[in-house]
């Protein structure tokens, strides 16, 4: 227990430690955090100190929960929510000048609102509604002027909430589809030059499972990426704040995606189909090594980095390739369908790599160069 208990306060003080010193997740929970905050204390502000609203707390309780993870998240929240408050409260109210008793009425409106707020187009802003009658009935309140009053605080609050998200520092998800785009080359990378170290040595069913076990994590990467690009791009709609940012390199197209998620599935059959092999001739783990090798250099992160030295390391895949159907070719060897699968799946890898080499080259030329001192000519 008391393991358990320092654990979580070291978390907790490393976590406050990266919101402090550097961007992060840390920081961008603790700014929205602050944000919903503010926002509830000027709702309540201006409804309960100022306005003197009889349902005051209506006004902060919907600003605080539509400081969203983007703006257009809390635009598209606020009109759900005003939606179905608005649904809620009619419903409740018309039960209860039907009724004329609280149970009888929540008994006809929480069923009806319970039902509409698990409409799917209102997503989790579907719970106000039975919330919002539960509010009328407990309250007792079903006058014409109470019902205006408890439409406009909600109006307000969800106002407040998307005004403060909008227009104090309004969240960009940018930083996790950076990350996750270099991340694939790098884990790429060190995968391939892993499994060229072990095929030139001893390995067994074990390390080739773990190498495959690598392989699907790479897969996981990709769908990571394409939720993290769907984040950003959600991100920037309805943003009035992404133009006044330092701005940052464009990002690949979609297509970028599609080519790392055909590279980590050619990788994952590599390793399938090598460890569904049963024999090999004795030449063809060497020449894979080096394919692979080649082919890890040619997306490491900490290689030169250069477009040229990345065509010598696909030159030396490539080389290694056609000597390894060449052994295919070759009478002499035994054919075996293993074979056949390794050459055709390091043809496809090589491929797409060949892709990632001139998308490369091109945005390297593409890029501005940075001015030098001296006079010019």
């Amino acid at each position: 227990m008391w393991h358990s208990l320092t654990w979580e306060a070291t978390a907790v003080c490393r976590s406050i430690r990266r919101c402090v010193t550097a961007p992060g997740p840390e920081r961008y929970t603790a700014v929205q955090s602050l944000k919903a905050a503010g926002a509830a204390l000027l709702a309540w502000a201006l409804a309960g100190w100022w306005w003197n609203a009889p349902m005051a707390l209506l006004a902060p309780w919907t600003a605080l929960f539509l400081v969203q993870s983007t703006v257009y998240r809390s635009l598209l929240s606020a009109l759900q929510q005003f939606v179905v408050v608005v649904a809620g409260t009619l419903l409740a109210a018309g039960a209860g000048a039907l009724t004329h008793n609280t149970m009888a009425a929540m008994s006809v409106a929480l069923p009806l609102t319970v039902l509409l707020g698990n409409y799917t187009r209102f997503g989790s802003q579907g719970l106000y509604a039975p919330t919002a009658a539960l509010f009328v009935l407990a309250y007792g309140s079903y006058a014409g002027f109470d019902i205006l009053h408890r439409l406009l605080e909600t109006l307000l609050g969800a106002a407040i909430g998307v005004c403060v998200n909008a227009l104090v520092l309004p969240p960009v998800h940018a930083d996790r589809v950076r990350h996750l785009r270099n991340r694939l080359p790098r884990d790429c990378a060190a995968l391939l030059r892993t499994i060229a170290d072990g095929i030139e040595g001893l390995y067994d069913d074990d390390r080739v499972r773990g190498w495959y076990d690598r392989a699907v994590r790479l897969t996981d990467v990709v769908a990571e990426l394409r939720d993290a690009r769907r984040w950003s791009d959600e991100s920037y709609r309805f943003n009035p704040g992404h133009k006044l940012r330092r701005t940052v390199a464009t990002p690949p197209s979609a297509d970028w995606d599609l080519t790392w998620d055909r590279i980590t599935e050619h990788i994952r059959a590599t390793i399938r189909t090598l460890h569904d092999a049963a024999t090999l001739p004795d030449c063809v783990p060497g020449l894979l090594a080096s394919l692979m090798r080649s082919a890890g250099d040619v997306l490491a992160p900490d290689a030169p980095g250069a477009p040229g030295d990345r065509a010598r390391a696909l030159d030396e895949a490539t080389a290694a390739h056609r000597r390894l159907t060449a052994v295919l070719a070759d009478g002499r060897y035994e054919t075996t369908p293993a074979l056949g699968g390794l050459t055709l799946d390091t043809q496809r890898l090589l491929d797409d790599l060949a892709t990632v080499t001139t998308t490369t080259a091109v945005r390297a030329q593409s890029a501005p160069r940075p001015r030098t001192a001296g006079r010019e000519s």
